[in-house]
């Protein structure tokens, strides 16, 4: 058994973020068998660029406001928002400095 005190992971990852020149910061969590949670942290305007969605993914926004966006279509998810992904593709934005845990059904 694994325990991870999460406010302390975001905040050493948000500044992990702001530090690196990718402007982003992630860490696996926990990985079961097809079960993968994924901690990723991005600086106020860095994104995650379109990209294939997993088979079944949830994100859970844990601190600031990131923007999901699936085609020209797109949707601000302010801290403590949980959502499914849609199975198109799609890329996320950090409109604040944010934090959120991926889970997917990896393939």
């Amino acid at each position: 058994m694994t325990l991870h005190h999460v406010p302390d992971l975001v905040e050493a990852h948000l500044a992990a973020a702001r530090a690196a020149s990718s402007q982003r910061s992630s860490a696996t969590l926990s990985h079961q068998g097809e079960l993968r949670q994924t901690l990723i942290a991005l600086a106020a305007g860095a994104a995650l660029h379109e990209h294939a969605a997993p088979r079944a993914a949830i994100l859970h926004v844990l601190q600031g406001t990131a923007r999901l966006v699936v085609g020209e279509d797109g949707v601000e998810l302010p801290s403590g928002t949980l959502t499914d992904v849609p199975h198109r593709r799609h890329g996320l934005q950090a409109v604040t400095d944010v934090a959120v845990v991926l889970t997917v059904l990896a393939d």
